[in-house]
């Protein structure tokens, strides 16, 4: 579980991002909770710790290379439901309506699925990061019709800012046999 807050980096390089994952765990006591290539031939590191620790550990990876970042976020009062929809260890089963969010990057779709979440009352079925995918990244939610559209919307306008957002769809009454 996070304590106070979650920092996410992505990098070009994966020597880089190595490197740079290395100067953030030094920088500030964070908590390492994933590191890994992701495609295509990106670094990403997620870090979890005070506020104040990520901040400075995020900061420090920006620094550190600057050239490489793709992206870097820090998340505070991450909602409950992000975790295990990262890890695929969700209770939630598919009832209701499919929202559905594709980003450009892993911090965008965890900023979105944060968002979705926190902005209505829907379940985080899955979030799945860049691998094999071609570097996107894409969010699952589900729940009633009202909610979900509120909770895509919600995602749609916060990724939009950053120009984060590829496409997003709401499927009102899912196929029984729909794969997602």
């Amino acid at each position: 579980m996070v304590n106070g807050a979650l920092g996410l980096m992505e990098f070009r390089s994966i020597a880089r991002g190595l490197a740079a994952a290395d100067a953030m765990l030094k920088k500030s006591f964070v908590r390492l909770l994933y590191s890994a290539v992701l495609c295509p031939g990106k670094y990403t590191v997620m870090v979890s710790g005070e506020v104040s620790a990520v901040r400075a550990a995020v900061l420090e990876g920006e620094l550190m290379d600057d050239s490489s970042a793709i992206s870097g976020t820090v998340i505070t009062n991450l909602h409950p439901d992000i975790f295990p929809a990262l890890s695929g260890t969700s209770p939630s089963k598919l009832k209701g309506s499919l929202g559905v969010i594709e980003t450009i990057d892993a911090a965008s779709a965890i900023e979105c699925a944060d968002t979705a979440a926190k902005a209505a009352n829907v379940s985080l079925l899955e979030i799945r990061l860049s691998r094999g995918m071609g570097g996107k990244a894409f969010v699952f939610l589900c729940g009633g019709l009202s909610a979900v559209q509120t909770a895509v919307k919600a995602s749609e306008k916060a990724a939009g800012k950053q120009g984060a957002l590829i496409a997003s769809s709401v499927i009102a009454s899912p196929h029984r046999d729909l794969c997602y």
